[in-house]
């Protein structure tokens, strides 16, 4: 018998059609891109300092009031975790109702001195340039809430301690401090407290507002909501 001979194993017709199919789809994604990629840089920036000046507003108006900061569970300054040992030794007995008072009267600090961020966030806009708009632009959602927070803290930190000094001589915040400490001391084997009460409360200040200020950051470029003006629509569309 003669043997069958084996034909040529066949590439069916579909294989090349679908590689040339995705080939395709990959170079309309690529042509596609963001629209924004498109515009100027001029624009770019022009939309993203209004963006920061819309982010940077609300957030001094959200801190910078009463039960900003205290009223406000995300950033509510606590009691150091230096003085825990102080907080449960004088809330062992009985002294509760100062220490809330005492944790009050650091978030009425804070707050006073909030305002004060604005004009330094403003000059901070000003100052950015073309190149520092793209890359923020495209980069995470707090791209710009880290900007900020390697640009000001410096200027915040000197603008925040006097006001934070003299709202918490004001309200008492020191003499509390020294009282409570005082207290403490009473108590057997207790150990002396040693703090920068005043930086703490900077530190912190900072801290929770630069938090508020990302919340405010990531509305803006995920919230289609929250771009409130048409250049803010137009350069943050995806």
């Amino acid at each position: 018998m003669r043997s069958r001979e084996r034909s040529p194993r066949r590439v069916p017709a579909l294989i090349p059609a679908l590689v040339l199919g995705l080939v395709a789809l990959a170079l309309a994604l690529a042509s596609a891109g963001p629209a924004r990629a498109q515009l100027p840089d001029a624009k770019i920036a022009d939309g993203l300092k209004e963006a920061l000046k819309v982010a940077t507003e609300k957030t001094v108006s959200l801190t910078g009031k009463t039960d900003g900061y205290f009223g406000n569970q995300a950033i509510k300054i606590l009691m150091p975790d230096k003085l825990k040992s102080l907080e449960t030794g004088l809330r062992t007995v009985g002294y509760g109702p100062q220490i809330d008072e005492f944790v009050l009267s650091m978030n009425r600090a804070a707050e006073s001195a909030a305002p004060q961020a604005k004009q330094i966030f403003v000059d901070a806009i000003g100052k950015m340039s073309f190149d520092d708009a793209r890359k923020i632009l495209n980069g995470g959602n707090t791209a710009a809430t880290d900007y900020f927070k390697g640009k000001t803290t410096p200027q915040l930190t000197t603008a925040f301690r006097p006001i934070v000094s003299k709202s918490m001589d004001n309200v008492g915040v020191t003499r509390q401090y020294k009282d409570l400490v005082g207290r403490f001391e009473a108590i057997p084997f207790a150990k002396s407290q040693a703090f920068d009460l005043d930086g703490y409360v900077v530190d912190k200040g900072l801290a929770r507002l630069f938090h508020v200020l990302g919340e405010q950051e990531q509305q803006i470029r995920t919230n289609p909501t929250a771009r409130v003006t048409d250049l803010l629509k137009e350069v943050f569309k995806r």
